[in-house]
């Protein structure tokens, strides 16, 4: 994990295991992850048009070299999208909120360029 500037709102893996500390539970991917069951997943919500765009996420491939790039242009797309990035700091504003994501790399994936992004916009 890593230190936000709203203490309501965090990242994690949806591999990782429940915890009723995540509060209510956002999937930011635009896919659906492997190996998880939807009535497993103990989601509050999947907000799909969050995620990168498909095009952005094939080009980017999690190639550690690409992150900066990627996190510029993922930057860039989200400033298209405030009505649901409102939405999210709406629901981190009166209760816990964790964002989850199914990267395997917990440093160089799009959850870690939103949350940044949304403590930036707080």
């Amino acid at each position: 994990m890593m230190d936000t500037v709203n203490c309501n709102l965090k990242i994690k893996r949806i591999y990782e295991e429940y915890s009723k500390n995540d509060g209510y539970r956002i999937l930011i991917d635009r896919i659906w992850p492997r190996g998880i069951k939807k009535k497993d997943a103990k989601l509050d919500a999947w907000m799909k048009e969050i995620a990168p765009s498909s095009s952005l996420r094939k080009w980017f491939g999690h190639e550690a070299e690409k992150f900066d790039e990627f996190s510029a242009k993922y930057r860039e797309e989200l400033s298209d999208k405030r009505e649901t990035l409102q939405k999210i700091l709406a629901v981190a504003d009166s209760q816990k909120l964790t964002l989850l994501y199914a990267a395997k790399d917990t440093k160089m994936n799009h959850a870690v360029v939103l949350l940044n992004f949304l403590n930036n916009s707080i």
